[in-house]
């Protein structure tokens, strides 16, 4: 039970302090050292339909901020505490979470046609759209029905997703920079590996920490307190 815990909090610690590095990480990138996203450009070529820049820089912009939103809020209905003591919060930070992913969605739908690498990769992302959002309703339709260890996996899987863009890059760079694949290669194999990885990073947290029964049941529910 306490290594259980333990574990469970060094994780969630390790999660937050990942999703704030990157996200201070991305906003430096995309608003200061490079906000005309020059350098990501500039490796997209054969494109079969020029890039309007105005447009797919405000959409890019708008996909950064609600992935942000999503990733904090994702991060916050995690916590044990705030979902104990702050059930309301909880709710509406959900909701907050499923609208930021919808919006993280469509953005990505338009700028999937644009991608590096060609129409291998547009393929990928608008799979990886369908799955992130499917993911999302599944864990609200299963909280709604009152099943909240359903619901918290379901979470965890739609949460992988927000860290989709750190995995792509990550790969991309080893493999670019660390073994000098060309970039559209090892861009491609970024997108694919992290599909992979999303899926796999999930259910080994799930299958690591969710192994009891939740110990709080949503509100309405006739069923008792489950402990853990």
């Amino acid at each position: 039970m306490g290594k259980l815990r333990s574990r469970s909090k060094s994780l969630y610690l390790l999660m937050i302090v990942v999703a704030v590095v990157y996200m201070l990480y991305v906003t430096y990138i995309n608003f200061i050292h490079d906000p005309q996203a020059a350098e990501f450009l500039s490796h997209k070529t054969g494109l079969k339909r020029p890039v309007v820049l105005p447009v797919w820089l405000n959409v890019m912009y708008v996909h950064i901020v609600f992935a942000c939103v999503a990733m904090i809020a994702g991060a916050i209905n995690f916590s044990t505490k705030i979902l104990s003591n702050h059930r309301r919060l909880h709710r509406v930070n959900g909701y907050l979470y499923l609208l930021s992913v919808a919006v993280v969605v469509l953005t990505s739908g338009y700028m999937a046609p644009f991608s590096t690498g060609g129409k291998i990769n547009s393929i990928a992302f608008n799979v990886m759209n369908l799955i992130f959002m499917g993911l999302t309703v599944a864990a609200i339709v299963q909280i709604k029905r009152k099943k909240v260890d359903s619901h918290r996996k379901w979470m965890v899987r739609s949460y992988a997703f927000c860290f989709t863009n750190m995995f792509i890059h990550m790969i991309t760079f080893v493999l670019h920079n660390g073994f000098g694949v060309e970039y559209a290669l090892s861009y491609t194999l970024g997108v694919y590996g992290t599909l992979v990885l999303n899926f796999a990073l999930a259910e080994i947290v799930i299958r690591c920490i969710y192994t009891r029964p939740a110990a709080i049941v949503p509100q309405g529910s006739k069923k008792g307190k489950v402990t853990i």
